[in-house]
């Protein structure tokens, strides 16, 4: 028997219609939550940019703030300091003027101001240190001369130069000294 190609059933324009509308719909309803999903991300984005933009904004005023609030506190402490310094220039002032009376009290007033002048640095941190005896630390002292010493023990501050002011880590400078060194035979 020969084959013959089958009849195909007949098209029915309204159901191939039906779905091709159903089928655009759908498309339509998955582009249309697509679209809902994109704007929803969308807005997230937009809201965490805003967000950032404004904690950028926020931490520069930060910073503007803290360099003005320094300035402010730099300020502050010059003046704190330069009125610590006042009555010193005054006692300066008392002197020179009794030196016309008598020269002699001339050197009372400059003993008198160097140690106002001292116990001001003591007050600011910085008290003076010129001790003799003590082993030499190079956090606090400065070798400018090393001797020869008998009656000393080797790396012993045997001579103050210049003194030191400050203590501990604060050191506003280090004492100047001379250290001991064995005797060579």
């Amino acid at each position: 028997m020969a084959a013959y190609p089958r009849p195909e059933p007949p098209v029915d324009n309204e159901e191939a219609a039906r779905k091709d509308q159903e089928a655009t719909g759908r498309a339509e309803q998955e582009a249309a939550e697509h679209a809902a999903v994109v704007a929803e991300h969308a807005a997230v984005a937009a809201e965490l940019e805003d967000r950032w933009r404004r904690a950028l904004a926020d931490l520069d005023n930060l910073r503007k703030r803290y360099a003005r609030e320094l300035d402010r506190e730099r300020a502050a402490e010059r003046a704190r300091v330069a009125a610590q310094w006042l009555p010193v220039v005054d006692d300066l002032d008392r002197a020179l003027a009794h030196a016309a009376d008598d020269p002699t009290a001339i050197v009372e007033g400059v003993h008198a101001v160097r140690d106002h002048a001292m116990a001001v640095l003591a007050r600011l941190g910085y008290p003076r240190y010129e001790e003799v005896g003590v082993p030499f630390d190079p956090v606090q002292h400065e070798a400018v001369r090393v001797v020869e010493d008998a009656e000393a023990a080797p790396g012993t501050v045997v001579e103050v130069l210049r003194p030191g002011y400050g203590r501990e880590e604060h050191w506003l400078r280090p004492a100047a000294v001379a250290v001991a060194t064995a005797k060579r035979e």
